[in-house]
């Protein structure tokens, strides 16, 4: 049996629904389920129901066999896991984002995120020093509140950025979902790895 961390939300509907054109046979209540361990004995797989940034420590650790997870993630996490697919699926970006027409402060620029690393390398190739500061939710709110110049988020529609009055300033990167893999799960399962990895890849 496969083991297969993803995350709940727009990922594990998109993900689940690559896996229906690969032709697995998974049951409609897998998308609505509440369990956090969901096993689909006909075709060998498990799934664990993960927050997104736990993904990619699942796999590492192999309590996963493999994990469907953001490249924002992989970049953050610097996971030690193999990267097989890039799945193409939840497309989006990390931005730097703040209120209009607002220069950032020359002396201490505060940048709030919930990407300290990928934050912190985008501004030292810039040149620029600036001060993280780390937040786990609601990041919006740190230049209305003046904790911090700018964010550094993921953007998808740029809803959330407008009707919080914010702009984008810069795009860093553009990120899809990607298919990982515990290092010792590759070896021990390659029959079953090359197999998914196969089937997924004829439809992407």
């Amino acid at each position: 049996m496969l083991t297969i961390a993803m995350p709940k939300g727009r990922i594990f509907e998109e993900a689940a629904e690559l896996l229906r054109k690969a032709d697995y046979q998974l049951p409609d209540e897998l998308d609505n389920s509440r369990k956090l361990i969901v096993e689909v004995a006909h075709e060998d797989l498990r799934f664990i129901l993960a927050k997104p940034m736990d993904v990619a420590t699942y796999v590492e650790h192999g309590v996963a066999d493999l994990g469907i997870a953001g490249k924002d993630v992989m970049l953050e996490e610097e996971r030690d896991v193999y990267e097989l697919l890039d799945l193409g699926i939840s497309e989006c970006y990390l931005a730097v984002a703040g209120l209009p027409n607002t220069p950032m402060n020359e002396v201490a620029p505060r940048i709030a995120t919930k990407y300290p690393s990928v934050t912190s390398s985008f501004y030292r190739e810039k040149g620029e020093q600036v001060e993280i500061i780390k937040l786990n939710g609601s990041i919006e709110l740190a230049p209305l509140i003046g904790l911090a110049d700018r964010i550094v988020d993921i953007v998808s529609t740029g809803n959330t950025l407008k009707e919080n009055g914010l702009v984008e300033y810069e795009k860093i990167k553009t990120v899809t979902s990607r298919l990982i893999v515990n290092r010792v799960s590759y070896r021990t399962k390659a029959k079953e790895i090359s197999s998914m990895v196969e089937r997924i890849r004829a439809i992407i």
